[in-house]
């Protein structure tokens, strides 16, 4: 009974499932569709109770469906950050590396998969200029400062509450967890690759983000989880979300939105952003999208997960409109995975996912794929094609229950609108150690994904962009920032 008293409370708190409309009943009809619609709502209120005890499954972490109480904390834990003012990206990036020590292990180096000609731009530090060479790339990748060339960084940062306390890296040192250690690696693994738009998940420091990228020229939009779970662990510096970064001599920001996803019409604790940018020097627009999708493995969560991609893409149609449009986050599911393929399949948006097709072009360049490799691709359809071709992992860490090596974020894009150059490749196993990630080399258990792409000449763009309605009036961006 206290269950379901509780679990009442909940639905009572969660958006309306369905709308009441007045129609007119014949009384001998009466008592049939009273006792139908009765029906009905009891079943819509046993699934919506059962859906959230999915989404909240841990009521110790969540406080859903128990009295475990949410401690309230505000992003503080950064507020005595100082970072000297008018520093270059160099300066900016050697002020980070002796603030965290220079004692300390170097960064991860990594390369890009397709090699280019370019010269990395001096602004660099000597110490991030080259990365590692190898058989892949023998030189760098330096970011191309054409309006029509945007590079894009996707990464899953590990929020902090819950990577030093509640995620159970059992190989990690307990020093390589804390937030002093991690704080400046991220900073590297960011401005390194001097990317012009940054999607974020598991953000619990944006305010650490926002002052030290604001001295880079990006601005920055932060839309928290309704229920995080860091809100239930003490010390916590305030919720976690999702977050997005551009830089504001590149873009003008048009118009945001914000979405928490539903399944079956009930709100879930993911969240959504998306961004309609201006390219200044052409006046070019494109929609960017970020997400973070339900965890934990299961068929149902299969489902529920497929489902949130269902409204995600509702969501980014009609706020993108025509533009060309980037959708990435942590989807929490492997390329087999049902929401995947609803991805991919919908015809309306024809997305791709960009490290499927960068490593399938960069296979057939440099001969790499056996002749019946290719002939088995060659067979398949749109989305098995992506799915042989997307990378072994993302994220690869050792937790309680054990290793975990798989591919869970993406990018994906609209081919009709862009086309991908380029993509930072993953470091192999006796690379990243055998303790896995995180480290003291790499500050989170998921990989960044930087991608370099070209918007190209369309006919599809069409003055009505320059119409469409604002999604956010100006005083509610200003909260969210």
């Amino acid at each position: 009974m206290d269950f379901l008293l509780k679990s009442s409370r909940l639905i009572v708190k969660s958006r309306t499932i369905t709308r009441r409309v007045a129609v007119p009943i014949p009384s001998e009809m009466s008592s049939a569709a009273n006792l139908g619609s009765s029906r009905h709502s009891h079943t819509l209120f046993i699934i919506t109770v059962y859906i959230r005890k999915i989404f909240f499954k841990n009521p110790t972490l969540m406080g859903s469906f128990n009295s475990a109480p949410k401690i309230n904390n505000v992003d503080s834990q950064d507020d005595g950050l100082d970072i000297p003012k008018g520093l270059t990206t160099s300066e900016l990036l050697q002020h980070v590396k002796h603030l965290r020590g220079l004692n300390q292990p170097p960064l991860l180096s990594r390369y890009f998969l397709k090699p280019v000609s370019s010269i990395i731009s001096s602004d660099l530090t000597d110490g991030l200029r080259c990365l590692k060479l190898n058989s892949v790339s023998r030189v760098c990748s330096a970011p191309i400062s054409d309006p029509n060339h945007i590079r894009l960084l996707q990464w899953n940062l590990l929020s902090q509450t819950l990577g030093q306390n509640n995620d159970g890296f059992v190989r990690c040192p307990v020093e390589a967890l804390t937030w002093e250690n991690r704080k400046y690696l991220i900073v590297q693994e960011i401005l390194q690759h001097n990317p012009d738009i940054l999607c974020l998940q598991e953000v619990d420091h944006f305010k650490f983000l926002q002052t030290i990228l604001g001295t880079q020229n990006y601005e920055g939009i932060f839309f928290p989880k309704p229920d995080s779970p860091c809100l239930y662990i003490e010390e916590n510096n305030g919720p976690d979300g999702c977050a997005i970064f551009f830089k504001r001599d590149k873009f003008e920001l048009r118009n945001f939105d914000t979405r928490i996803l539903e399944v079956w019409r009930v709100q879930s604790n993911q969240v959504a952003i998306a961004v309609n940018l201006i390219v200044k020097q052409t006046g070019r627009e494109l929609c960017v999208c970020t997400t973070h999708l339900k965890a934990r493995h299961g068929s149902l969560l299969s489902k529920l997960r497929n489902e949130q991609g269902r409204d995600l893409i509702r969501f980014v149609k009609q706020f993108a409109g025509d533009r060309a449009v980037i959708l990435c986050g942590d989807f929490n599911a492997e390329p087999t995975e049902p929401v995947y393929s609803t991805i991919l399949n919908c015809e309306f948006m024809k997305l791709a996912s960009a490290y499927a097709e960068m490593r399938a072009e960069s296979d057939e360049c440099n001969n790499e794929s056996t002749k019946d490799k290719q002939a088995l691709i060659n067979g398949c359809d749109k989305v098995q094609k992506s799915i042989q071709n997307e990378p072994p992992y993302t994220t690869w860490k050792i937790r309680e229950d054990g290793e975990e090596c798989h591919t869970i974020d993406y990018v994906f894009y609209t081919k009709d609108h862009l086309k991908v150059k380029n993509c930072l490749e993953f470091p192999q196993g006796d690379e990243i150690g055998l303790n896995r990630t995180p480290s003291f080399q790499y500050p989170s258990d998921h990989f960044s994904l930087i991608c370099d792409f070209e918007v190209l000449d369309s006919s599809n763009e069409s003055s009505s962009q320059q119409s469409q309605p604002q999604q956010q009036q100006p005083q509610e961006k200003n909260k969210t920032q």
